[in-house]
């Protein structure tokens, strides 16, 4: 069986410290949820990708649990130490907790179950994965927490059956799955690059964009893009204790999957009831703004979590204005009587 590997990455820089709320977070508005989200508190994510670094101080006290699914570290399945970079710099984007020299996450008070599925090289089989996705799907937590998102930054040219048969029964049980568009863009909205498992219609496919609100030029364009968020120059954590500034729609995923975590928390409050996992995909594309691209490229636009509480806030003044004029019109048809 052929193998998947990471999408293709850049690394701009390594770093021995942060301290910052990174520009990322910071783009998709996730603080200004925080308080209302609980900061993702008691949702699980699992990282299917190259293992995390587990004592980063970011992150050691984010993972739940693990299992390595690779050859690596002599395929002891109880070491999934990141040997690559790639998941940890995810790991912190989705959860970091934000040390005194560090980066806080999308959702800092969310676990993480680290599902390495990806070698030292960054590729790992069909099989791997596969296997990967059904641990995650069937992971019971000590206090029976369950996996509510699937965050994989990975993909290959391969339609697979038994990889989209697993991806469908992890939705069916009510787990959100984002993926990663890939990065094979040509710059051109026009002319589609398709991954798997991104291009299946039942996942997240999450597209990458720029600070200045542009599409990235590497981001795969395809008629299942679902949103896009930020995927250039992403400061997260990187093996070592340290942290990096790393580019591609693997960068953009992460941001997905944490937002999630906070839509959960909060449509669970509103409706006073847990949502289907098709429920919870329509609260997060309420919460995005069109870019200007086509469809192909943005899908439904670029993540912004504060914007259902903006409308609300504009709404409000024109229905405050509006209930001024009635009463105004009210005390005008007394007087004329």
């Amino acid at each position: 069986m052929s193998e998947v590997k990471l999408i293709p990455f850049v690394v701009n820089s390594v770093v021995n410290q942060a301290d910052a709320i990174p520009d990322g977070v910071e783009m998709i508005q996730a603080p200004a949820v925080w308080d209302a989200s609980q900061k993702g508190k008691g949702r699980v994510i699992a990282i299917v990708d190259t293992g995390c670094q587990i004592d980063h101080p970011e992150l050691q006290s984010r993972i739940i649990d693990g299992r390595n699914f690779t050859k690596d570290f002599g395929g002891d399945k109880d070491q999934y130490d990141d040997n690559n970079g790639h998941g940890t710099h995810v790991a912190g984007t989705i959860a970091g907790v934000g040390g005194e020299n560090g980066v806080v996450g999308v959702a800092p008070d969310s676990k993480l179950l680290i599902v390495k599925v990806l070698n030292e090289a960054g590729s790992g089989s069909y099989q791997s994965i596969i296997e990967g996705i059904r641990y995650a799907t069937d992971w019971k937590g000590p206090d029976g927490e369950r996996v509510n998102v699937i965050s994989m930054s990975l993909g290959g040219p391969s339609d697979l059956p038994e990889l989209h048969e697993a991806i469908k029964d992890a939705i069916n049980q009510n787990i959100s799955v984002v993926c990663a568009a890939g990065n094979e863009g040509d710059a051109r909205e026009d002319t589609p690059e398709f991954a798997y498992p991104g291009a299946y219609n039942e996942v997240i496919e999450v597209g990458a964009a720029s600070f200045q609100r542009t599409l990235a030029p590497f981001s795969n364009t395809n008629n299942e893009i679902d949103l896009v968020a930020p995927g250039v120059n992403i400061l997260s954590t990187y093996p070592g204790g340290k942290y990096a500034v790393l580019s591609g729609t693997s960068m953009a995923t992460p941001h997905v999957s944490g937002a999630l975590a906070l839509i959960m928390n909060i449509s669970e409050k509103e409706f006073e009831r847990s949502l289907s996992e098709a429920e919870i995909y329509a609260q997060l594309i309420r919460r995005t703004i069109p870019m200007g691209c086509t469809k192909q490229a943005e899908g439904n636009g670029l993540l912004a979590l504060g914007l259902v509480k903006q409308l609300e806030s504009l709404f409000s003044i024109y229905t405050t204005a509006w209930n001024e004029q009635d009463v105004k019109n009210e005390e005008l048809t007394k007087s004329n009587k």
